[in-house]
C-alpha cells in the first residue's frame, strides 16, 4: 500500500540515480531545506516517498517511534515460510517491530561490548600497518585507496571478530560488495539475491560448526547468549551477523574514503591533522558530519495521517531522512559547507538517533581514527592522482562512497 502515488506530481528535484545529483547532492539539499524541507520524490522503484532534509525535522522523525516506524505495517510478519535469504532481510535490526528490536538489540549488546571493541585497538593498528606496508612493498608510489586500504581493513576486522576463517575472507569481500550494490542499484537485484543465498548457506554451515565447538569469537558469543534462555531464532542469528558484516563493513569503508577525500580537498585541515594527530577524534566527527558514509536513513512508515513540516503525510506513506542534508543545516551548524576539524559543536546524526542509533558506531569510529592516522603517518604526501571532479560516486540512496579513489604519495 503506497497511498501518495499520483501521475500529477511535479518532477522531483531529487534523483538518486542521476549522475549529477550523485556526484554533488549538497546544492539540491540546500535548496530543499529552504524551499521544501519535507519533499515528495520518486524512488527508483517507481513509488513516491517523502524526503526530510532539515536537522530538526530529521531528529524528530528518527525519535518518533509511534507515528514513524521502521517495520512496514503492510508486509506482515516473517513466519519462516520464505527462503532463508529472504527471511534474513525481514528479521534484521533495521526492519523488525519495536518489541523485537529492543530484544535483538539487548541480545547483541551483551556480546558487542565497548570492552570487546577496545580490545581490537591493537589488532586494527596491526592490520592498518600490514596493508600500508604491503602497498609500499610494491615500490609503486600510488594506490587505489578504496581497493587497497579502505575496503579490506574493515572486512578483515569484522571477519576476525566473527571467527570467519582467513581463507574465506576474500569470498566475504565479494559478497559484501555485491549485496550492497544490490541495495543501491535495483538493476542488480537478481545478482544480489543469488549472492544472498550463498551468504546464508555459508552462515548456516559456520554457525552449525560453532554450535559443535564454541570459539572465542562473536558468533560463539551470540550462540551463548541464545542458549542462556533469551529467545533468538536461527533466522535472527543469521540477520544479526548479516547486519554486522554488511552494514558495519560498508560504513567504515566510506568513512575512511570520504575522510581522506575531505582532507585532500582541504589541505590546511590535512596539515593540521598531520601536525596534531591527537585531533583525530574531532576530525572523525567532522568527516561524519561533512560527507558521512550513509546518505539517507532506512525507510520509515507513517502509522497514521500526520501533518508534518507543512505537508499532509498519509497513513502508509514512506519517509526517508537525509543524513547528508541534515548534517549541513545552517540552523544547526555554523558555516555548514566548510570542513573544519576544530569545530567545537558537532551534534551530527550520521549514525542516526534514538533507538535505531547505529550499534557499530564505536567500532567504525575506532577503525576510522586508526586507519586515517596510520595512512597520514606512513604517507604524509598523499595527494590526488586524478582530478577530484572525475571521481565516481556509487549510485543509490543508502551508501555515500566512491567506487575508486586513485592517490599517489
Amino acid at each position: 500500500m503506497f497511498t501518495n502515488e499520483s501521475k500529477n506530481d511535479p518532477k522531483s528535484k531529487v534523483d538518486f540515480m542521476d549522475r549529477a545529483f550523485i556526484q554533488n547532492p549538497f546544492p539540491v539539499y540546500e535548496q530543499l531545506r529552504t524551499e521544501d524541507p519535507v519533499h515528495r520524490f520518486l524512488l527508483p522503484s517507481g513509488h513516491f516517498a517523502w524526503l526530510v532534509s532539515g536537522y530538526d525535522d530529521a531528529s524528530a522523525i528518527l525519535q518518533d517511534n509511534k507515528r514513524f516506524v521502521t517495520n512496514s505495517p503492510y508486509m506482515g510478519e516473517a513466519d519462516g515460510s520464505a527462503p532463508p535469504h529472504q527471511e534474513i532481510i525481514s528479521r534484521n535490526l533495521l526492519s523488525v517491530t519495536p518489541e523485537d528490536h529492543r530484544r535483538l538489540r539487548r541480545l547483541i549488546q551483551k556480546a558487542f561490548t565497548p570492552r570487546m571493541i577496545e580490545r581490537l585497538r591493537s589488532r586494527i593498528h596491526e592490520i592498518s600497518e600490514n596493508l600500508l606496508e604491503g602497498v609500499l612493498a610494491t615500490g609503486k608510489r600510488e594506490m587505489n585507496l578504496i581497493e587497497d586500504y579502505a575496503f579490506p581493513l574493515p572486512i578483515i576486522v569484522i571477519c576476525e571478530m566473527l571467527g570467519v576463517p582467513h581463507e574465506d575472507q576474500e569470498q566475504f569481500r565479494e559478497w559484501s560488495n555485491t549485496i550492497m550494490e544490490g541495495f543501491n542499484n535495483p538493476e542488480m537485484n537478481e545478482q544480489s539475491d543469488q549472492v544472498m543465498r550463498a551468504f546464508v548457506e555459508y552462515l548456516q554451515r559456520l554457525i552449525a560448526e560453532r554450535r559443535q565447538s564454541l570459539q572465542e569469537d562473536l558468533i560463539s558469543d551470540l550462540i551463548n547468549v541464545e542458549e542462556e534462555g533469551d529467545v533468538l531464532s536461527e533466522q535472527e542469528l543469521y540477520a544479526l551477523v548479516f547486519v554486522l558484516i554488511i552494514a558495519g563493513h560498508e560504513t567504515t569503508v566510506n568513512l575512511i574514503g570520504n575522510g581522506i577525500l575531505a582532507l585532500l580537498e582541504n589541505p590546511e585541515q590535512k596539515r593540521l591533522l598531520l601536525e596534531k594527530p591527537d585531533m583525530i577524534g574531532p576530525a572523525i566527527e567532522e568527516i561524519l558530519r561533512y560527507n558521512g558514509p550513509a546518505e539517507v536513513s532506512n525507510i520509515r512508515w507513517a502509522t497514521e495521517d500526520v501533518e508534518f513540516g507543512g505537508k499532509h503525510i498519509r497513513k502508509g506513506d514512506m519517509l526517508f531522512v537525509s543524513f547528508s542534508s541534515a548534517n549541513r543545516d545552517a540552523n544547526q551548524f555554523a558555516d555548514p559547507d566548510a570542513f573544519d576539524i576544530t569545530r567545537k559543536v558537532n551534534h551530527h546524526i550520521a549514525f542516526g538517533k534514538g533507538v535505531h542509533f547505529c550499534l557499530g558506531a564505536p567500532l567504525a569510529r575506532l577503525e576510522g581514527e586508526i586507519a586515517i592516522n596510520a595512512l597520514l603517518r606512513k604517507m604524509p604526501d598523499i595527494q590526488f592522482k586524478t582530478l577530484p571532479d572525475s571521481l565516481e560516486w556509487r549510485p543509490g540512496m543508502i551508501i555515500r562512497g566512491l567506487y575508486d579513489f586513485p592517490v599517489s604519495f
